[in-house]
């Protein structure tokens, strides 16, 4: 079954990122990569990726078949989102079971939740 495990930011993981020596953000990222490793070494990763700070997000709107885009994140909130992973595992423990392993779950801003299909039979 697919889980998509959501990585979160707020103000005081920014601020923690932010304090982090050039060298401690590369041993971070690196952490993820290995992550990474291990789920495709598994089998269990679809697909991952970080996302860039929610300033440079773009809103984008159609009316009456034109596209008007605005700068800035979708909606005002606490916490962006930072990251995916979309996982093929045996069961929703084990989705938890990685998403624990994210730094990001110590400070409570990492989600799991099951993906569903466009398979309208399981709607």
């Amino acid at each position: 079954m697919k889980y998509v495990v959501l990585i979160y930011s707020n103000a005081g993981s920014r601020k923690l990122w932010e304090q982090f020596s050039e060298a401690e953000r590369g041993a971070g990222l690196a952490y993820y990569a290995g992550i990474d490793a291990e789920l495709e070494a598994s089998g269990e990763l679809v697909a991952s990726q970080a996302l860039a700070d929610h300033t440079t997000a773009k809103r984008v709107r159609v009316d009456e078949g034109r596209t008007f885009t605005t700068d800035g994140p979708f909606a005002e909130a606490k916490e962006h989102l930072a990251g995916i992973y979309l996982l093929d595992v045996a069961s929703e423990e084990r989705a938890v079971e990685i998403a624990a392993k994210l730094p990001e779950a110590s400070l409570g801003l990492v989600e799991v939740r099951p993906a569903r299909s466009l398979d309208v039979a399981e709607w």
